[in-house]
């Protein structure tokens, strides 16, 4: 498949995430501004390949179970995942909130990790991308306050905004603001968000490192909404936080290498 057509193919199942009632053909061609002819193109092999149904009578499209199914064997098969699931779910359960573990791939930040400490009332457990945003999330602070400010703020410049998940009213407006949050993560050594990321969420990260090099390898946060948790809570849990990150630093480097691996041209699990 040409690299045009899988990127495209990517951005249809992207734009299905979320949406278990489907979504229908114009919507997708109008977000991933794509002719409504391609991307029926696109739908129907999707369609072929099991990874997308097309459901009656509404005609929407939605993803199947499929590729659920392919990431849980693939999980499944990691030990390192094992190991670090139940240092992420002791966190949960103490913060009674949603704990999140992200690592670095290249320069993206990608969730590959969670365990949700809420058990009942008010509890923040987003569906939307893996990506995460570097300049109004506490994990996108963190991690680039590992870096120089320089390579900090060329990597918010690249990032595109994902319009499908509008920011809080206190994301950052300007490069200058995102530099402040750095440099105040970078001296507290954890980063802090209230209504940035998302309106009526606040959250919390700090960065995972090597051992050895010091490298930022990812990031683990504790997200909730805005009423749970106030500075005052965030200060109290910032000693555990710090101490999950020390744990989970010395496995985060191992499963970084594994998802490399495992994802490189010609490597099979």
């Amino acid at each position: 498949m040409a690299a045009g057509a899988l990127s495209r193919g990517l951005g249809v199942l992207q734009s299905l995430v979320g949406h278990a009632e489907g979504v229908p053909l114009a919507r997708i061609a109008e977000e991933l501004d794509l002719p409504k002819s391609a991307a029926h193109r696109i739908l129907t092999s999707l369609v072929e390949e099991g990874f997308v149904r097309q459901q009656m009578p509404s005609g929407n499209y939605a993803l199947t179970l499929k590729i659920v199914s392919l990431g849980l064997r693939h999980l499944a098969s990691s030990t390192i995942f094992e190991l670090a699931v139940p240092v992420l779910a002791r966190l949960a359960a103490e913060s009674g909130q949603l704990v999140r573990l992200g690592l670095v791939d290249g320069e993206q930040l990608l969730w590959v990790a969670k365990s949700q400490g809420a058990r009942a009332g008010l509890r923040y457990d987003p569906d939307h991308g893996s990506e995460i945003p570097f300049a109004s999330s506490a994990s996108g602070v963190a991690w680039l306050s590992r870096l120089t400010d320089d390579e900090a703020l060329r990597l918010v410049a690249r990032q595109d905004y994902d319009e499908r998940y509008p920011a809080g009213h206190n994301a950052p407006t300007s490069l200058a603001e995102v530099q402040s949050r750095i440099h105040e993560a970078r001296e507290r050594g954890w980063a802090h968000v209230h209504d940035s990321v998302e309106e009526g969420i606040s959250a919390m990260a700090t960065p995972l490192v090597d051992p050895d090099s010091g490298a930022p390898l990812g990031v683990v946060s504790i997200a909730g909404p805005s009423l749970q948790l106030p500075d005052e809570r965030m200060t109290e849990l910032a000693p555990r936080l710090l101490e999950t990150a020390a744990e989970l630093s010395g496995l985060a480097g191992s499963l970084s290498q594994e998802i490399r691996t495992r994802t490189e041209p010609g490597v099979s699990s």
